[in-house]
């Protein structure tokens, strides 16, 4: 047998192997699909109205003002043909080559061949083109409430976001010659993969952004010694060991959002908050929350606070026999622990020094970026769907707060994962953030309702408690980080929020970057810079224009703030005591479970 021949006898044994794969996948596929429940409607898409009202508004517009809409169009079909023409020219010269190109850089079209290959090239500016039309046409509508137009102009964006050419076999050069180089084997890798992830997800697709495997907690992340203290329902109190012979006296606790788990503040030692904290000589505590299933359903904010704020403040001054302890609140759980100051202060309990507040919303009168969301046609949904189960599963807000930034959480993993066939990467964050957790049914309704879309709080009064709390009654020394770019928690409103405290004590810090990377912002990186200023009143872009940027992370600033508010040195204290002892290893039980099994 020759060379030839048994390479060719080679190349056929393979291709039996991957049509016998894809037969396989194909099976597992259906099946998957076939036990998928359907879908809450009202939790796919907005409200139909929304782009009825669209219609309405541009025929009106355009009956109104033919000469406008006609302009639209003739912009658009101008630059659309004489892009054809010349990609036409170019060739009719015996050139295989794209015409001149000054589109803006994208880097989902990095491949070189989008700029140089006639078909690819044609295809990307056609599609630039008729985005431009697309963006244009939503934003000149006069007709429809501001709200609604941002609300339009999100969704049309997500149209567009869709239709990309990359994300389309037959248009995407990479995938192709991909697919080329390895003989179809990284398609069958990535059907694969797509298989996985629907039946990983009872037949809904949600992308795998990080390698499952590649970590474990406890192990590879959440490193930072330390003991379990307490347990109760809602959460396990960590206290982490000191690694400073000396300590400030006014312990440190941290309210994590219960989103997501706690370690994203301790993903690995050279990026770990929780490390760094207890390195400069603090006695820290953090909440580490359940994850709820149905058995949780009539848990709500009330709950968390006296269950679970109230709790862990008491525990954590028992265990230090301390009056006072400082707190933090990420995301959230700042905008709870801003509901308890208040109660506690209402109620005049002084258990609290001062207070951080990690990307915190207290202000929702203009909710950024996720105000899309909270329209009644998904709140609506999300009301249903609670009632129904008794809990808001984890994968509707992991599915909500990737389409927010659907190109680099949705899109470029599945072209990476399902095209080029390739495995999820060895992320650390990604890992986290595909962690999350379920949330209670009454809790969520109290939120969105009351909250969110309420705006009680900073507005009349939000009643919980057995009190009517409003945001003036927030009176303890406040230090606030926002993150410039955060388009959960938009920094605006964050100022807006903490403005209206009613302590004198206030300071306002804004990090680079977004809702996660310009908190876990390191030192030792020196990546991302921040903005320190005068006290928070009058209007954010006022303050912005008179604070001072400083290189580098915000976190020796911070401690230098939360220093002077945290007493003088004590000796260093080793987890719990006689009383509080040890019933875990940090991270704990209830970071690696679904839900807390025993109640020991």
């Amino acid at each position: 047998m020759t060379t030839s021949e048994y390479d060719d006898d080679e190349k056929l044994v393979r291709m039996r192997e991957n049509l016998a794969r894809i037969e396989e996948l194909t099976h597992r596929l259906t099946d998957a699909m076939a036990h998928r429940s359907q879908p809450r409607p009202s939790l796919q898409a907005p409200d139909s109205d929304l782009f009825v009202h669209a219609v309405t508004a541009y025929w009106t517009e355009m009956a109104r003002n033919p000469s406008k809409a006609l302009e639209q169009q003739l912009d658009y079909w101008g630059k659309a043909l004489k892009h054809h023409i010349e990609a036409q020219e170019v060739l009719r010269r015996g050139k295989i080559a794209a015409p001149e190109d000054h589109t803006p850089d994208d880097r989902r079209f990095a491949n070189p061949l989008w700029k140089t290959h006639p078909f690819f090239n044609y295809i990307k500016q056609q599609y630039l083109l008729a985005t431009e039309a697309m963006t244009t046409a939503v934003h000149d509508l006069e007709s429809i409430p501001d709200r609604e137009k941002r609300r339009l102009g999100y969704f049309t964006q997500q149209i567009i976001d869709m239709m990309a050419p990359t994300n389309f076999l037959a248009t995407n050069p990479d995938a192709l010659l991909k697919a080329v180089e390895t003989e179809g084997e990284s398609l069958v890798r990535g059907l694969e993969n797509l298989v996985h992830d629907i039946e990983a997800n009872k037949g809904e697709l949600l992308v795998t952004l990080a390698d499952k495997d590649a970590f474990k907690v406890g192990q590879d992340l959440a490193t930072t010694a330390g003991k379990v203290v307490f347990r109760n329902r809602l959460f396990e109190l960590i206290q982490y060991a000191p690694t400073t012979e000396k300590v400030r006296r006014t312990p440190l606790l941290i309210f994590p959002p219960w989103i997501n788990k706690f370690y994203v503040m301790d993903l690995k030692p050279q990026s770990s908050l929780i490390k760094w904290i207890v390195d400069q000589g603090y006695t820290l505590f953090v909440v580490s929350w359940v994850n709820p299933d149905a058995s949780y359903a009539d848990v709500g904010l009330d709950t968390y606070i006296e269950e679970g704020y109230l709790e862990a403040i008491r525990v954590a001054r028992d265990i230090t026999a301390e009056k006072q302890v400082n707190v933090i609140g990420y995301c959230i759980a700042g905008t709870t622990l801003s509901l308890t100051l208040a109660l506690m202060a209402k109620r005049g309990d002084k258990s609290v020094r001062a207070a951080t507040l990690f990307t915190t919303l207290t202000d929702f009168s203009d909710q950024g970026e996720v105000g899309v969301f909270l329209e009644d046609d998904f709140v609506d949904g999300i009301e249903a769907e609670c009632n129904d189960k008794g809990y808001l599963d984890s994968f509707f807000m992991s599915r909500t707060f990737s389409f927010l930034r659907s190109n680099d959480l949705i899109y470029g993993p599945a072209i990476r994962a399902y095209m080029m066939g390739e495995k999820p990467p060895a992320f650390d964050l990604l890992y986290w953030n595909g962690d999350g957790t379920n949330l209670p049914a009454r809790m969520t309704v109290e939120y969105l309702r009351g909250l969110c879309q309420g705006d009680r709080f900073s507005g009349e009064s939000f009643h919980i408690c057995g009190e009517d709390l409003s945001i003036g009654d927030v009176k303890h020394p406040i230090c606030a980080i926002a993150c410039e770019t955060d388009h959960i928690a938009a920094w605006r409103s964050s100022f807006r929020g903490v403005s209206k405290m009613g302590g004198k004590d206030k300071t306002f810090i804004l990090s680079q970057s977004g809702h996660i990377a310009g908190i876990i912002n390191p030192p030792s990186k020196n990546k991302y810079g921040h903005y320190a200023g005068p006290d928070p009143e009058g209007a954010p872009e006022d303050w912005l224009a008179a604070a001072e940027f400083h290189d580098g992370s915000w976190w020796p600033r911070w401690e230098d703030w939360l220093r002077k508010r945290s007493g003088a040195l004590v000796s260093a204290r080793e987890p719990g005591d006689s009383t509080y002892p040890a019933l875990a290893d940090a991270p704990g039980t209830y970071v690696i479970s679904s839900k807390n099994d025993a109640m020991s």
